[in-house]
């Protein structure tokens, strides 16, 4: 019997880990006094700080790391788009693709209803998180100023290519929408049914058209910004998904489970990989690929009951991920006039319970058809 590295229950734990990242670093990275990420650039004052923060830790250290590292969710979830499409586009059964939950798919499937579909999927999303966050951000302090071309822009999910992005794109994490359409029109275009040397090949371009820019400029950070710096964790995704039976060489009875210990000792090779590897810029690139090994190295380690918790995450990962914004603005007051610690657990709880009543709206907008 056929066993896959990743199992349906690990993916959403995935997604459950990730988000979990993402969310707390998207409101502890908004407190003045914390070490801030590079995510779009690379900062050495930033590093210096993170430098500081380990070699010199107090009771803010937590926060710390959550704010520099957390933004590395990300590509799990662009890791996890890319293994998706190939298991719902590539692989085939009695002339039909399925996708990862068993939904059958016409094997060849023309562009434009490839990328109608699947910004309709994100639209979903998208819509709904969007609407809830300009209500809350007009009824509270500090409102940003909308401008009807940037709202036109964010809805397409064209925002990403214009200037400044990190200025016009606000709450700031829906630029991840921009990201998925572009990837999405890469895939159908250029890696659909390819060899996967194609992927390693557009890698390795993307890697190249980064190396070389001005470590703090605008340009790195509208790279990064798009699908050029989101293709390493998208890419390995395709990579592993079509990789038969990964695993199988350490099996002897077709079991491809490796010893508990293994999965342990990559996830310590990779923590501190990636600590080391933020300090510098070309090595600073590649930390995706090991965040990757480390999140599936995690969710192999975990406890069944710790499992089962985020799995459960994993489940409500899409609203969650339109949500927290809303819940963010109401509570990062309470980490500025109060206690970081305060209003970082107010801000979970209240993430978690807005999360569940919006995945209940979204459940009930009509899912677009292939």
């Amino acid at each position: 019997m056929k066993q896959e590295l990743l199992s349906r229950a690990e993916c959403t734990a995935m997604r459950g880990i990730a988000i979990l990242a993402i969310v707390l670093h998207n409101y502890c990275h908004f407190i003045g006094k914390i070490v801030k990420e590079n995510e779009y650039q690379f900062f050495t004052s930033n590093n210096d700080r993170l430098w500081h923060a380990l070699t010199n830790p107090d009771e803010l250290l937590p926060v710390h790391l959550l704010s520099y590292f957390g933004h590395y969710g990300v590509p799990v979830f662009l890791f996890l788009s890319g293994f998706g499409l190939v298991k719902k586009y590539e692989q085939e059964s009695r002339g039909q693709v399925h996708d990862r939950f068993g939904e059958a798919n016409q094997a060849t499937c023309p562009l434009d209803s490839f990328v109608r579909y699947n910004y309709l999927k994100l639209l979903r999303m998208l819509i709904v998180g969007f609407s809830l966050f300009i209500i809350v951000d007009m009824l509270t302090p500090g409102r940003f100023q909308f401008h009807w071309y940037n709202v036109v822009a964010q809805l397409a999910m064209y925002i990403n290519v214009l200037p400044e992005p990190d200025r016009i794109i606000w709450p700031g994490i829906y630029w991840f929408f921009g990201l998925m359409i572009q990837l999405y029109i890469i895939y159908r275009l250029l890696l659909y049914r390819r060899n996967s040397w194609w992927v390693v090949g557009l890698i390795a371009v993307c890697w190249l058209l980064q190396a070389f820019c001005d470590p703090e400029g605008e340009i790195l950070n509208r790279l990064r910004y798009n699908s050029i710096g989101g293709m390493l964790p998208f890419g390995l995704g395709i990579i592993v998904a079509r990789i038969p039976n990964v695993g199988t060489f350490y099996s002897q009875r077709g079991n491809i489970s490796f010893p508990t210990w293994e999965y342990f000792v990559a996830l310590l090779i990779s923590t501190v990989l990636i600590v080391v590897m933020c300090f510098w810029y070309q090595a600073w690139f590649w930390i995706p690929a090991l965040i990757i090994i480390g999140t599936i190295a995690l969710v192999k380690i975990m406890p069944k009951w710790m499992l089962s918790v985020i799995t459960w995450i994993g489940s409500i990962s899409a609203a969650m991920f339109v949500a927290h914004p809303i819940a963010r603005k109401l509570f990062i007051t309470v980490a500025w006039k109060q206690d970081i610690y305060d209003g970082l657990m107010l801000y979970v709880i209240a993430t978690i319970a807005l999360s569940w009543a919006v995945k209940q709206i979204i459940d009930r907008i009509p899912s677009p058809k292939l």
